[in-house]
């Protein structure tokens, strides 16, 4: 996958006055910014596998905000959307949790709280993608060892030595150390310790 250069910030709104002004607040700080007055050429046209956040309005017309939350929840859509209101009530806020929505903060926003929640959400995400990339990398590698060398490979990891995994597999200390080499060069791992850290990047939750 590959990522854009910066993070993009996903802008949301039918009023093109609060769009203008919250896209140059915004880049303010160094994010870029796509701005959507239709929400649902929003949901057409952006980028799912870029990195950033969604700023989103909620009372639209036609689509609202809501529904386009729920929409992308349930694409699994990975973006952490903040919600923007100008009519906020405790149920508003409420039901956009309860659909998957990061943050709500009522209009006029505040331009610290905004930027301080839209970096605080890229961070997030970046996190995010970065764990999911690095435990799809693991499966793939783990995907190229056999029954044997992952067996090999979790006592390795449970801290036994060459002769103590083969005494508990049945194996020659010559043959674990074949398997050994194996798992350094099929895991990419250049150290003990990078060999550790596949293993835990795929057993994470």
């Amino acid at each position: 996958m590959a990522a854009p250069m910066s993070p993009l910030i996903q802008l949301i709104d039918d009023d093109a006055g609060v769009r203008d002004s919250l896209a140059l607040l915004i880049s303010t700080v160094g994010l870029r910014v796509a701005t959507w007055a239709d929400p649902l050429a929003f949901l057409a046209g952006f980028d799912r596998d870029s990195i950033g956040a969604i700023v989103l309005d909620v009372r639209m017309p036609g689509l609202g905000g809501l529904a386009v939350l729920e929409q992308l929840v349930a694409e699994g859509v990975d973006q952490p959307v903040i919600m923007l209101t100008g009519h906020g009530t405790v149920d508003l806020c409420r039901r956009a949790f309860k659909s998957g929505a990061a943050e709500f903060l009522e209009k006029p926003v505040d331009d610290e709280l905004l930027l301080e929640t839209l970096q605080n959400a890229v961070r997030q995400h970046v996190r995010s993608r970065q764990r999911h990339h690095a435990d799809r990398q693991a499966r793939e590698l783990f995907a190229l060892l056999t029954e044997r060398e992952r067996e090999v490979l979790s006592l390795i990891v449970e801290g036994l030595t060459n002769k103590e995994v083969g005494r508990a597999l049945g194996l020659s200390p010559r043959t674990v150390e074949t398997h050994r080499a194996h798992l350094f060069e099929k895991l990419e791992a250049p150290s003990l310790a990078q060999l550790i850290r596949r293993y835990a990047d795929l057993a994470a939750p």
